[in-house]
């Protein structure tokens, strides 16, 4: 009897199980199968071989994004990054030996067969659990998603508004340079002012000059020919003096 339990057993397990499950070629549906493998973490596995390449050993397969070290320990039995995807095949001897079983021991066997029975119910809850946690969590990223959508948005908005108030504060900055224009313009007025005052007063100080120096040259040609007179008149009386005879 309980050889006969375990034959059926063995047999509904073995049209679910898979004997490796190859990360690098296998389909979502054969990644879901996995244990804690649900439909977003099997598209989240074939997103990443997508971009970074093929996994290069089971271990990788942690690199995933809500894959740790906990899921792998379970599916690290199952999973391979080389070989086919195939069910594990079932023993025909098993089954064969349960086949010529006489009717008393069928009978007996019948609450094996139940408790086999019962446990293709369990499977399809199972798979329904699964199928709610992977909702669960496709709502969770979605939440996120928008969550940091919004988040992006309301920095776009701060960075925005500071420009909005430069351009409000640029208003006075053009007032100060209608100012500085009118500042500009009289500071120049009085630089001319001041540049003709000061070519006025240079134009005086020169004429003085020129007055003064041509007084002080009329001055050094009179006393240069008064010196020559008196030169003259001092040679002369000399000169009659040489002339008279002495007595």
């Amino acid at each position: 009897m309980k050889r006969i339990m375990f034959a059926l057993i063995a047999m509904i397990w073995s049209c679910m199980a898979l004997a490796a499950v190859n990360l690098n070629t296998a389909t979502k549906e054969e990644l879901e199968a996995l244990p804690d493998i649900g439909p977003v973490k099997a598209q989240a596995i074939i997103d990443y071989r997508q971009a970074n390449g093929p996994f290069k050993s089971p271990e990788d397969i942690m690199k995933v994004n809500g894959i740790k070290e906990g899921i792998y320990s379970k599916v690290k039995g199952d999973i391979a990054v080389s070989g086919a995807t195939t069910p594990v095949k079932s023993a025909p001897a098993a089954a064969s030996k349960s086949a010529p079983a006489t009717a008393p021991s069928m009978a007996k066997s019948a609450p094996a067969a139940a408790a086999g029975a019962a446990a293709a119910p369990s499977m399809a809850n199972e798979s329904k659990a699964d199928k709610a946690k992977a909702a669960k969590e496709a709502r969770a990223e979605a939440k996120a998603k928008a969550k940091e959508e919004k988040a992006a948005k309301t920095e776009s908005a701060k960075a925005e508004k500071p420009t909005k108030t430069a351009a409000a504060s640029d208003k006075p900055a053009a007032a100060d340079g209608k100012m500085t224009a009118k500042e500009e313009k009289a500071a120049k007025a009085k630089a001319d002012k001041e540049a003709k005052a000061k070519e006025k007063a240079d134009k005086a100080a020169k004429a003085k000059a020129d007055k003064e120096e041509k007084a002080a040259k009329a001055k050094a040609a009179k006393d240069e020919k008064a010196a020559k007179a008196k030169a003259a008149k001092e040679e002369k009386a000399a000169m009659a003096k040489d002339a008279k005879p002495a007595k």
